[in-house]
């Protein structure tokens, strides 16, 4: 184990789990190869909604629903909306949210790129974790949605280190979510109105705030 590895093990150890029901959808959800947060990206998480006690929260990409209820029991008057693209695993996750009664959730079926067209209303916090090459994709919705304020955090920017390379060292089938996954970097940290700020947490975060 390199220095950097006993850094982030002796970093987790002072981390806690969840309770209940929430611990056992975390569980399964890894057993299953089901992707959801890692424990540090969790943790930051948990920062920035304590932090910012958003009223009203976006999150893209709901799996099988882990995030959006570890956000509303954090915040337990915050109302959320999130988005899934997989059928099976939006029937599973709104079955998470009605076990764990959390009718404040409100659950979007389909492809996050055209919903976010059709959606009204301005949030305070938004998460996103789906589909890395769509991250470009969504941003022009995603600051129309946001006002001064709001909070941004985008999971998985660094691709398992895959971003640090070039382009023709990338495998070929992957070379257009690298591509896409830079200048959604790009745009956040580049772009008038943001301040972005790239974090070696989990798989790599960005958050960004819109002045």
């Amino acid at each position: 184990m390199n220095d950097y590895e006993r850094i982030r093990s002796f970093i987790r150890s002072y981390y806690t789990d969840e309770n209940g029901g929430l611990q056992e959808l975390y569980n399964s959800a890894v057993s299953r190869g089901v992707p959801v947060i890692r424990q540090d990206t969790r943790e930051l998480l948990r920062l920035l909604l304590e932090m910012n006690r958003p009223g009203k929260i976006l999150e893209i990409g709901t799996a099988v629903g882990y995030s959006a209820l570890f956000m509303a029991l954090c915040l337990p008057d915050a109302e959320i909306v999130t988005m899934e693209l997989d059928p099976e695993r939006a029937a599973e996750a709104q079955a998470n949210f009605d076990r764990m009664q959390c009718p404040r959730i409100k659950l979007l079926e389909g492809d996050a790129a055209e919903l976010l067209k059709e959606l009204d209303g301005i949030f305070d916090f938004i998460f996103v974790d789906a589909a890395k090459a769509q991250y470009i994709v969504y941003l022009p919705e995603l600051l129309r949605l946001s006002h001064s304020g709001t909070v941004i955090l985008s999971d998985n920017v660094l691709q398992e280190g895959n971003i640090l390379e070039s382009h023709f060292l990338v495998e070929k089938r992957d070379r257009t979510i690298h591509d896409r996954m830079r200048e959604y970097l790009d745009k956040l940290t580049h772009s008038e109105g943001l301040v972005t700020s790239i974090m070696p947490v989990g798989d790599g975060v960005a958050v960004t705030y819109m002045k």
